[in-house]
């Protein structure tokens, strides 16, 4: 048998890079790791903290029957060659403050993770997941100047998972029967779109009336706040992972899952130049098209008003 190196096959398992090893972040990784989804690099500028909580992860594959890397680093080097880099760093909402409160503090250090992210990792798709999130994504596209079919705001998933939520919660029914869209800015302006959203195929606005509806989009579009309120020393961060999860998942599987995610805009829905959520195809080279629904007038205005928001936020701080 010839086992000389030459000989021997290079096997590649799909790495994860995690910038941030807040809640959400570390909720994801421990997702991603012991769904045997891919290898997983916990980076943040504490010294100590992302390699404690490797190990810990690490010590937790026994017994949760997966063999996935999981290291922790404050070295971006050591985050070379990554598949997909999430960038959750950043400081969350308190109570009584908005996602947009956050923009100038959060900058910062969302520009500086994804430029030195991409100089290790060059050709990985990027998800940012910091708040204000539309805006972040859009200052991290400009730092990096990736192809914006590459780098990608996750928000869409989590509104439409709470929307789900409520639904399932109004009409007693399972979650997994249930499908919402939310469409727009990940933040008051958002566009929850109950003619999109079914049960078993059949659109709520069928099963619920009016009053119902226009409530439970209310409850949506104050989701996070709702937690942010209760919980009065942090955030959401079960929900998040998991919408994360779903994104990078359907990047490393090549799986062409349609979902609503903070897209680049270059004409759809008469926008331009922007990030903001709409319903894209996902797949192993990132935004593989962006779905254009067929909306009805109220409907596009609001996006339009949603878009208009974030285009004056992003004017304003540029």
């Amino acid at each position: 048998m010839n086992d000389s190196p030459s000989s021997l096959v290079s096997c590649h398992s799909p790495r994860v890079t995690i910038v941030g090893t807040g809640k959400v972040g570390i909720a994801l990784a421990q997702r991603i790791a012991e769904k045997n989804l891919a290898d997983v690099v916990l980076l943040d500028i504490v010294e100590g903290m992302p390699q404690g909580l490797a190990l810990d992860l690490m010590q937790a594959r026994g017994m949760e029957l997966h063999n996935r890397k999981i290291i922790g680093t404050n070295n971006y080097a050591d985050t070379s060659g990554s598949d997909v880099v999430v960038i959750t760093a950043g400081f969350p909402r308190k109570p009584g403050m908005s996602r947009d409160d956050l923009l100038l503090i959060n900058a910062k250090i969302v520009v500086e993770s994804a430029k030195q992210a991409i100089a290790h990792s060059p050709d990985a798709i990027y998800i940012v997941v910091t708040n204000p999130l539309d805006v972040m994504t859009y200052l991290a596209w400009q730092a990096t100047e990736l192809p914006s079919d590459r780098i990608m705001g996750m928000a869409g998933i989590l509104d439409s998972a709470r929307f789900q939520t409520f639904i399932a919660m109004e009409l007693g029914v399972c979650p997994s029967d249930v499908n919402a869209m939310v469409l727009g800015s990940h933040g008051d302006l958002m566009v929850p779109l109950p003619r999109y959203s079914t049960v078993n195929g059949i659109p709520i606005t069928e099963l619920l009336g009016e009053s119902t509806i226009n409530r439970l989009v209310e409850r949506t579009r104050n989701g996070g706040a709702e937690i942010v309120g209760l919980m009065q020393t942090g955030g959401a961060f079960f929900a998040p992972a998991s919408s994360i999860y779903v994104m990078v998942e359907a990047i490393l599987l090549n799986q062409s899952r349609l979902l609503p995610v903070s897209a680049y805009l270059q004409g759809e829905y008469g926008l331009k130049d922007i990030f903001i959520g709409v319903p894209c195809r996902l797949g192993c080279s990132g935004i593989e098209s962006v779905l254009e629904l067929n909306l009805t007038d109220i409907e596009m205005n609001e996006l339009r008003v949603s878009a208009q928001a974030m285009r004056k936020t992003i004017d304003n701080f540029i």
